[in-house]
């Protein structure tokens, strides 16, 4: 009897030394930053305008949660060489699709930039909104709608999406080609950006009901922040304004002048 549950009492010690095991090696890979995921990187300095080849490039492993969207993995590798780059990487650098866009002559095909599992959408921002020219291929917006419903005055004004990637502005692809013709060339506010088919069909919607305006992020924020739906109400009520969640607070300046 004694043997049996001594056996016992070890085979349970060693599950839970296992356990404990898995759970600490679970515990420091989502503090790491997740699973590791082989990207390419420049092994010396790449020129502009200059071919990739396979001695370029090499291969370096980054935690999931620290992956840019535009980084090509290693699993695109054939994919780009042989293809011209349109901005120059400096050593030990991470390789973006975004390189691989070039001028008029040896321009990448749109279809060429696409990440696999998202789509290429194009939408049209305000013609008002003249922020949109300072937008170049590779950034990250946001897109808010301003909406009602069908027969209503009604707006509302709603965050769509977060941090999606520009692969193009207008017909460019070319943060440089857009550069080039500064001035010359509309751009008609047009953007087309990096989508799932789900955030597609939502903007296919909002479209329909309203005008889209878009505003630029900063390439290395990837927080997502909660946002609240807004109506005139809220933003014409003091009250309701401060209730907002992410707006800035404000209020009257005390100013203090001498005393008598």
């Amino acid at each position: 009897m004694n043997r049996r549950a001594l056996l016992i009492a070890l085979v349970v010690g060693a599950l839970g030394l296992v356990l404990l095991v898995l759970y600490q090696r679970r515990f420091e890979l989502e503090a790491s930053g997740g699973d590791k995921i082989k990207l390419l990187i420049a092994v010396k300095r790449l020129e502009r305008g200059k071919p990739i080849t396979d001695d370029m490039i090499s291969v370096r492993e980054v935690p999931l949660a620290y992956v840019d969207d535009r980084a090509i993995r290693e699993s695109d590798k054939n994919k780009i060489l042989g293809l011209r780059l349109g901005t120059t990487v400096k050593e030990q650098q991470l390789v973006l699709w975004t390189d691989l866009t070039t001028g008029s002559d040896d321009r990448k095909d749109l279809s060429a930039l696409v990440l696999p599992g998202y789509r290429a959408v194009a939408i049209r921002a305000a013609r008002d909104e003249s922020s949109v020219s300072l937008i170049r291929p590779g950034d990250y917006v946001d897109v808010i709608g301003v909406l009602g419903a069908a027969g209503s005055d009604v707006k509302t004004s709603v965050v769509l999406l977060q941090r999606v990637l520009v692969l193009a502005l207008g017909g460019e692809t070319s943060p440089d080609a857009i550069d080039q013709h500064a001035g010359a060339r509309s751009f008609d506010n047009l953007l087309t950006l990096s989508l799932t088919l789900t955030e597609a069909q939502i903007l296919a919607l909002a479209s329909e009901r309203g005008r889209l305006s878009v505003a630029v992020r900063h390439p290395d924020d990837q927080q997502k922040a909660g946002v609240t739906d807004i109506n005139f109400d809220a933003i014409l009520d003091a009250k309701k304004r401060g209730e907002i969640r992410g707006i800035r607070p404000s209020g009257p300046v005390n100013i203090t002048g001498g005393g008598q």
